[in-house]
């Protein structure tokens, strides 16, 4: 079973509207509940996250925010995208705590015309500017849904 042509037409679309050096931004406050809900979705009980008295005596001394629940900050990019994700990669460069506002800028870095495929860099940045994860991802785009 095949895409059908207006699939195949709308895929093109979006491709035809994302250029290398394009930029995305999206910007969250993470709190409590973020945190609650992504934890038990996922399952990710771990005590960094969930266990306050543990967490004090840890070199971050408070609670983090479980990384895969910033990382998924690109979801919400790749959504107005359209985009199918096809590979990730992250590297955690510095905690995030609740209350803290996380940027995420999201650079397309490479377009394969012919493989119709897209690939991106992404920079995650606090309140006080400092990179707290760095990401890229390739895929491709399906339609574009962010205002123009």
């Amino acid at each position: 079973m095949g895409a059908t042509p207006e699939f195949k037409r709308q895929l093109r679309e979006a491709l035809g509207e994302m250029s290398v050096g394009q930029t995305y931004r999206f910007r969250r406050t993470f709190t409590d509940g973020d945190v609650a809900m992504f934890c038990g979705v996922t399952g990710d009980y771990n005590p960094y996250h969930q266990d306050a008295e543990f967490a004090r005596e840890s070199p971050y001394g408070q609670l983090t925010i479980p990384g895969l629940l910033t990382g998924s900050m690109l979801t919400h990019i790749g959504g107005l995208l359209g985009f199918l994700a096809t590979e990730m990669s992250f590297e955690y460069l510095a905690p995030v705590f609740v209350g803290d506002t996380i940027s995420c800028t999201v650079t397309v870095t490479a377009k394969d015309e012919e493989r119709r495929r897209v690939e991106c860099d992404a920079a995650f940045v606090n309140g006080d500017g400092k990179n707290v994860l760095r990401a890229s991802f390739a895929g491709f785009p399906g339609r574009v849904r962010l205002a123009r």
